[in-house]
């Protein structure tokens, strides 16, 4: 007996996928606009990599001014650099200000621009949805990306993702190898040593590390102030001179700098530089030991690539987060020559049309085009959250998709309402 066919449901607005911080922005942007929408998230919650995949000591690392979404601000009694929960706090506060009600528990598992309709049909393992307008707003940080090193199955320790890192309290005495040296890497590092761990971190690559403040000010606030009267290479050597200063050269530690200047790195590749919160410091008294990067994993530890080998207790993943677009997001081409092709090779398909990936992404699930352009694609395809920018470059696309949606959305409705003007003088 055939399972039944999921419901469909026409949406009058548009679909958001996601219910993180850039899911929010746009559903109260659209809500300004008085334009309905359907948000979908796959979690029971919202924020969920907020709320189920980051450790208990995270704080923003950039000041509340610079981490605030559209429309609502923080609380003015949150302090300079809000906890974690305090974040969570506000984007709860955010949607219910906004009056935004996500359907959690839908993941999706396709979503594709059908031509005939000329409408979206995303589908859940629940329903399907249709409507003009997608935004996908999972992210660039939707799942953990898990390297596999020669070895890691013969490990006797517990190997663990930093998204499923919650407190070094669970590592107390024990010898920790951390591979990985960005925010996270840097920061559970930090936090082992505050609980009595031995950590171990892998320096592989070149990594820029500045004081979260330089002078009681944010550096990325500097930053940001000297680059609207300076060329970026200048604000970039302003900002390793001082934080040479301050930290002293990181490459005496183990931590070599990159080439090419942190803030320009980041403009060009979306690489952040490590913001400094007593790390250096653990690591010049030899609390945090540098490691070059491992050779294989072996039964009790690993072997590096400087010809070392240690033994360990526990090794924890700060490698990342990478989009998931990929998986589901999918462009429907009718090909005859493709067509004729599979069935040269007996290959069976539906309907004579190919699924593939969407042109608009890249392999990794990035938008193709850079920012500030690349949250428009074509047939009301809309991203955000993957500017390599923060909450800021979230916010500022937001409020642009919110915009174009909300003049294309009025168009079809006055049309409508026309339409129904005529059906009845003329009835």
């Amino acid at each position: 007996m055939g399972s039944c066919k999921p419901q469909q449901e026409h949406v009058h607005g548009p679909i958001i996928i996601g219910a993180g911080p850039s899911g929010l922005a746009v559903a109260a942007c659209l809500s300004e606009h008085k334009v309905p929408f359907v948000i979908l998230e796959r979690s029971n919650c919202i924020a969920s990599l907020w709320q189920h995949k980051t450790y208990d000591r995270l704080k923003l690392h950039l000041p509340k001014q610079f981490c605030e979404l559209p429309l609502k601000g923080f609380p003015h009694n949150f302090p300079k650099y809000p906890t974690k929960y305090q974040f969570i706090s506000y984007m709860e506060s955010y949607a219910s200000h906004f009056n935004i009600h996500p359907r959690f528990n839908q993941t999706v598992e396709t979503a594709h621009f059908d031509k005939g309709s000329q409408l979206w049909l995303v589908k859940t393992q629940h329903c399907e949805l249709l409507s003009p307008w997608l935004v996908v707003a999972t992210g660039e940080n939707a799942e953990p990306v898990l390297p596999r090193i020669h070895g890691m199955d013969h490990f006797s320790g517990s190997i663990a993702h930093t998204s499923v890192y919650k407190s070094g309290s669970e590592y107390k005495n024990q010898k920790v190898l951390v591979i990985g040296c960005g925010n996270s890497g840097m920061e559970v590092s930090l936090d082992l040593c505050r609980h009595n761990a031995s950590p171990y971190m892998v320096a592989r690559n070149t990594v820029h590390v500045l004081p979260r403040e330089m002078f009681g000010f944010s550096t990325f606030g500097i930053a940001m102030a000297l680059y609207k009267w300076f060329p970026i290479k200048v604000v970039d050597k302003i900002l390793l001179l001082v934080t040479n200063f301050m930290l002293g050269n990181t490459n005496h530690y183990g931590i070599k700098r990159p080439k090419t200047g942190p803030i320009e790195l980041k403009l060009a590749t979306g690489k952040t530089p490590v913001l400094d919160v007593g790390q250096v410091a653990q690591i010049k008294c030899g609390n945090i030991k540098v490691m070059e990067g491992v050779k294989e994993i072996t039964r009790k530890g690993a072997k590096f690539m400087d010809g070392q080998e240690k033994e360990f207790d526990a090794i924890i993943l700060a490698t990342g987060y990478k989009s998931n677009v990929p998986t589901w997001l999918k462009v429907r081409i009718l090909s005859v020559v493709l067509w004729y092709a599979c069935i040269f090779l007996k290959v069976i398909m539906q309907d004579s049309i190919l699924i593939m990936g969407c042109d608009f992404f890249t392999e990794d699930g990035m938008p193709k085009t850079p920012f500030p352009h690349g949250w428009k694609g074509e047939q009301g395809l809309y991203t955000v959250g993957f500017t390599r920018r923060g909450i800021q470059g979230t916010s500022c696309d937001a409020i642009k998709i919110a915009e174009d949606i909300a003049s294309q959305w009025r168009t079809v409705e006055n049309k409508n309402q026309c339409n129904s003007h005529i059906i009845l003088l003329t009835s």
